[in-house]
């Protein structure tokens, strides 16, 4: 691949065997294949994965690193798997494991690439880690994340200001508050990108306002209205794009219907339905986890989201 898709904030970031696929028609185009099924467990994704970690990006960090595990024993055998057996402070401080899902770098610079015009502005209501901001910047487009929990906002902000100089145009900004309020003052967007939280699937903090606290009721009203709010700020005839997952309602085990849930909140907003695709996703820890959800509920282990795209029709 090449990196001529770059602006100068993105040039040398790959180099050396990264080019080894250049030939391909498409990858050297598009970076990968603009299909509806994409697999992040192949080489060359896994490859680009980590040039883009390289960087210096720990998007875990500003989040409590068992975030998806119920109890400390999960994670505990999810280290003695990674790493053979031995479980001290300094060996799980090498493989730098955590139980927090992460934003695939990948998956993101895709997203901008295919979807955003170059040097768009970027608006992101439910921001997170660093990941989407920090591609975001260096790729040269303009990005901000609206994000509740001001010690997150504070890890992304000190990611950034090591990764950028001051006065850089292309650096990302990240904005503390509820989203409700503090969307309607993001800047005009030629691009939505998120990845919102699954309910209550991981909880992110004890703050009464945090979505990952309420009700599946009082989540899917708010998820819609903080949907709308940044739908008004996208600009006619431009995409947004959000990436989620089915997560289980704990009181019944059945899917809460996210997947659903987003695309009704987006075309109550005036948006269409206009792009679907399927991430594949490492099986990580899932082999661990497989048999006891499988023998207790009958429960396949999910190993991938789904990546939806909605247009907002021109004026």
């Amino acid at each position: 691949m090449t990196t001529d898709r770059f602006t100068p904030h993105g040039e040398g970031l790959f180099t050396g065997q990264e080019h080894a696929r250049e030939s391909d028609a498409l990858n050297a185009r598009f970076i990968f294949p603009p299909f509806s099924v994409l697999d992040a467990r192949g080489g060359a994704w896994r490859q680009r994965k980590r040039a883009w970690l390289a960087l210096g990006i720990e998007s875990e960090v500003g989040r409590k690193g068992d975030l998806i595990y119920t109890n400390q024993a999960q994670l505990w055998d999810y280290y003695r798997e990674k790493t053979k057996g031995k479980t001290d402070a300094e060996q799980i401080k090498a493989n730098k494991g955590t139980g927090t899902s992460v934003f695939d770098p990948v998956l993101c610079e895709l997203c901008y690439t295919w979807f955003c015009p170059p040097g768009g502005q970027v608006v992101d209501p439910f921001a997170g880690g660093s990941v989407r901001g920090i591609v975001a910047g260096k790729l040269g487009y303009k990005y901000w994340g609206g994000e509740l929990r001001a010690e997150q906002v504070a890890a992304n902000r000190a990611q950034a200001a090591k990764m950028f100089k001051a006065g850089d145009p292309c650096a990302p900004v990240w904005v503390c508050g509820d989203s409700q309020v503090t969307v309607s003052a993001a800047p005009k967007a030629h691009f939505l990108m998120s990845c919102p939280p699954y309910g209550d699937l991981e909880k992110y903090s004890d703050d009464k306002d945090d979505l990952s606290n309420m009700t599946n009721e009082e989540f899917n009203r708010l998820y819609a209205v903080i949907i709308k709010a940044a739908c008004e700020r996208l600009l006619p005839g431009h995409l947004a794009c959000f990436v989620v997952g089915e997560y289980r309602l704990k009181k019944t085990g059945m899917f809460a219907g996210f997947i659903q849930t987003t695309i009704k909140a987006f075309e109550a907003a005036g948006l269409g339905f206009y792009n679907d695709a399927v991430l594949v996703t490492s099986v990580g820890t899932l082999p661990i986890r497989v048999s006891a959800q499988f023998d207790r509920g009958k429960k396949l282990g999910r190993t991938h989201q789904n990546v939806l795209v909605f247009a907002k029709p021109p004026q």
